[in-house]
């Protein structure tokens, strides 16, 4: 089965950019518990838009427990909605961004250039092919609330995630 991911970026986030901050580090705890439970019921495939903040939690949640053999066998996959995704971002995020790149199973390109929309048309994608929809989401209005919005009009079942 296929578990796609949608959250916050950091700008959303009551700590900023802060990964220091205690609730990060409870977020991140609680992110890679309900990694486990969705791989024992038979999630297997992991789907991630690899935007800002908890997009890149996930990524580095799942590809750390495979690494470690708790998510034994599990594939990663990045949806990237274009090629200038992070082209904008810091040095450091670009940095981490390519480096989680190299670790997945695969990276889809969803569209050859920059266009408006992308994002949106990259979260449908991964709805599109998921079973489950794993969320960290505060209730506002955004990319997350319209991805979870269309995942509930799909059926697929929202795994909500948030302290």
């Amino acid at each position: 089965m296929i578990c796609a991911f949608t959250g916050h970026r950091p700008e959303h986030l009551p700590w900023g950019s802060d990964e220091r901050d205690p609730r990060c580090a409870a977020l991140k705890t609680l992110l890679r518990q309900r990694l486990r439970e969705l791989f024992r019921q038979g999630y297997g495939t992991f789907l991630c838009g690899m935007a800002r903040g908890c997009d890149l939690y996930f990524a580095e949640a799942v590809l750390t427990l495979r690494d470690t053999g708790e998510l034994e066998g599990a594939k990663f996959t990045a949806m990237l909605p274009c090629p200038s995704q992070a082209d904008r971002w810091s040095t450091q995020d670009r940095a981490r961004y390519r480096a989680l790149l190299a670790r997945c199973d695969e990276a889809k390109l969803l569209e050859a250039a920059y266009t408006s929309g992308c994002m949106l048309r990259r979260n449908r994608a991964m709805v599109d092919a998921a079973d489950a929809l794993l969320t960290v989401f505060d209730g506002s209005e955004g990319g997350t609330a319209a991805t979870i919005r269309y995942a509930k009009r799909c059926g697929v079942e929202i795994v909500p995630l948030w302290l």
